[in-house]
């Protein structure tokens, strides 16, 4: 998939004081309250980049993450900036990008996270305001409490530690890229990249954007799946008819729609798609049990695909109709349906890019189109998937600090999901080594009503990151 050349350290064996770190470890637990007032500041924001929702809230929600990152005290400079969305004259959301020069030496760090989120689906179904933090049973709840301004906050709030102790001894390069529209596409993200090159180059890059094996466990993820994403109208008619008048000699779009979204999948749930590959690596103990719990399955529901569960959602591909477009419950009648459109999001296994993948699913689905069945195919969004490199000397540190910071030996963790700007990173940075952490643990509900954030993990995940800044400020290039 992807090679990742490694940058060599002088000295990559870190010799840091016990009294420095045991007082940025105080450090972070003093600044605990504060950090979660500033994030619950953040989760008030409704900072949406879908177009209907009101684009005024990203930017302040933009420039609030700019005072955050100013007054850590740690930053030569502090920008919100905009870059093109190619292809068009338009221009992306808005994006924080904080930098500090390294001094004595000292590699550079650069910190992502991003600042939109989701939007918050049906009000009704959230227990609280999706906008209104809300502390219960020891988390955190409202819209981005955990994806992913938790990750801002587990940023700012280790800088401040680790800049309170160490003072003018801090001596590590730090660049801060807080994203604008990750939930919506990055579709500037290259070209912010691009743009800003030089500020953003470093030699190992933290993606705040990921979660942990679970509340007390700490999981650096290792692999992603990639995505693609795609619209499929389905027509059989030129003009709806009358399902009494011409049913069973007419198929009508539904009809056809059904019957070729079933090629998709066998008899046991798993993708029965031609050229869509797997990957075959090991994967921890996950029971079924662990499953229903944390997906919700009902009791009366079993799980699809084969092997164990955690290839099942780690290096197998995916296929999930996301959305429909036809008669309404409300509005149905009598009526032959002359077309149907919906929404495909393929998750693709590490490995395969989102390219083949799509080429892969297309071809399937022309070779399974019903009774002749026109199908139409647009709004393509592809991503790739990530493997990092484990032998770095920074996966060493941030495992070591993981531990430290959680009390608890990390897991090496596959996702299911896709982060598709990793392969930018990788393009645009080969030399960087790329650590995917984050806040999240199984029950957070990431882009769910009622998303939260687990107040001990996000706790355990400052004190990692500020002991991770701390040990790489000994590293000599």
């Amino acid at each position: 998939m992807f090679s990742l050349k490694i940058t060599r350290m002088t000295s990559h064996t870190p010799n840091v004081d016990p009294a420095i770190e045991s007082a940025v470890t105080e450090a972070v637990a003093i600044g605990i309250p504060s950090a979660l007032s500033d994030l619950g500041d953040l989760v008030r924001i409704p900072g949406i980049a879908w177009p209907s929702f009101d684009q005024t809230q990203l930017e302040r929600s933009a420039e609030r993450v700019a005072a955050l990152a100013t007054g850590t005290g740690v930053f030569d400079d502090v920008k919100v900036l905009r870059a093109a969305i190619p292809g068009t004259d338009e221009y992306g959301q808005p994006a924080v990008l904080a930098t500090r020069a390294a001094r004595g030496g000292k590699p550079t760090i650069l910190l992502y996270a991003h600042h939109d989120v989701q939007p918050p689906g049906a009000d009704e179904l959230w227990e609280t305001p999706p906008f209104e933090p809300t502390v219960r049973d020891g988390r955190l709840y409202g819209r981005g409490a955990a994806d992913d301004k938790a990750g801002i906050m587990a940023h700012i709030a280790s800088l401040r530690a680790v800049a309170e102790v160490l003072g003018d001894d801090l001596e590590l390069g730090v660049s801060m890229f807080i994203e604008g529209e990750e939930e919506y596409g990055s579709a500037s993200f290259a070209q912010f990249l691009s743009d800003n090159a030089e500020a953003l180059r470093a030699d190992a890059i933290v993606v705040a954007d990921s979660g942990n094996w679970d509340s007390t466990t700490p999981g650096l993820t290792v692999s992603l799946r990639g995505n693609a994403r795609f619209v499929l109208k389905v027509r059989t008619l030129d003009h709806a008819s009358h399902s009494g008048m011409f049913g069973g000699a007419v198929p009508d779009a539904m009809m056809a729609t059904v019957r070729l979204l079933a090629t998709l999948w066998d008899e046991d749930g798993a993708v029965a798609v031609e050229g869509l590959s797997e990957t075959d690596t090991p994967t921890p103990e996950y029971t079924e049990e662990t499953l229903r719990d944390e997906a919700g399955l009902l009791p009366g529901t079993s799980p699809i695909g084969r092997d164990s569960i955690l290839s099942r959602i780690w290096n197998k591909p995916a296929v999930t109709v996301i959305g429909i477009d036809a008669t309404s419950v409300a509005s149905a009648s009598n009526t032959l349906l002359p077309e149907v459109t919906v929404v495909l999001s393929a998750r693709v296994a590490p490995g395969q890019s989102g390219a083949d993948a799509y080429a892969a699913l297309e071809a399937h689905l022309r070779a399974h189109a019903p009774f002749g069945a026109e199908l139409t195919f647009s709004d393509i969004d592809l991503g790739d998937g990530f493997l990092v490199d484990t032998s770095g000397w920074a996966v060493g540190l941030a495992r070591q600090a993981m531990a430290d910071g959680y009390g608890a030996d990390p897991v090496d963790l596959g996702v299911g999901g896709s982060i598709p700007f990793i392969a930018d990173l990788v393009r645009e940075f080969p030399a960087a080594q790329i650590l995917v952490t984050g806040v999240e643990d199984p029950h957070a509900r990431a882009h769910s009503p009622n998303e939260s954030l687990h107040l001990e993990t996000f706790r355990h995940a400052i004190a990692t990151e500020a002991l991770l800044l701390t040990r790489m400020n000994e590293i000599t290039r």
